[in-house]
């Protein structure tokens, strides 16, 4: 008799050992599906990043939504460099190709300059060593330090950004 109820307590506790399988299951399916209605809804918002809560003002006919205005800029496309390399670099030659983001108001006047202005990109890209171009980040550090430069000759209020369309290494 003692071992029949062996047995019976044995299937017993397999029987309620998938019971809080199933109860944890329907509770994230829930909270999971909860979760999502609130988020969706808008009771939540994620990842706020301006004052719509990270989704863009929906145009449904309104008449009082304003979208912003693109600012008035023009490009100035700087002509190509093409920069040979030293002994110790893996690659030959920097092909590289920018564009700068000016005010249309002082376009005129940057396109003035853009001789000087490519002096110092060829004089910055020219100084710096192989492990500079090749590291890891190096375009992100490079295009903060030519800006700068390009800023001081231009003048700061001239040149609102530089657009690096092409950095090759071959």
């Amino acid at each position: 008799m003692s071992d029949a109820t062996v047995d019976e307590t044995e299937q017993d506790a397999k029987k309620s050992s998938k019971l809080p399988l199933i109860i944890g299951l329907v509770l994230a399916l829930a909270g999971g599906g909860g979760g999502f209605y609130a988020v969706q809804s808008g009771l939540l918002s994620v990842g706020k990043s301006d004052e719509t809560g990270g989704h863009p003002p929906a145009d449904h006919g309104d008449p009082h939504v304003e979208t912003k205005a693109l600012p008035d800029v023009s490009f100035v496309e700087v002509p190509p460099v093409l920069i040979s390399l030293g002994p110790g670099a893996q690659a030959n030659h920097l092909r590289f190709r920018a564009s700068l983001e000016v005010p249309s108001q002082y376009q005129a006047e940057v396109e003035k300059i853009l001789p000087r202005i490519q002096d110092v990109l060829n004089s910055y890209l020219r100084a710096l060593e192989a492990h500079d171009l090749e590291a890891q980040g190096a375009l992100v550090r490079l295009r903060g330090q030519l800006l700068r430069r390009i800023k001081l000759v231009a003048g700061e209020d001239r040149v609102r950004d530089l657009l690096v369309l092409e950095f090759v290494l071959n």
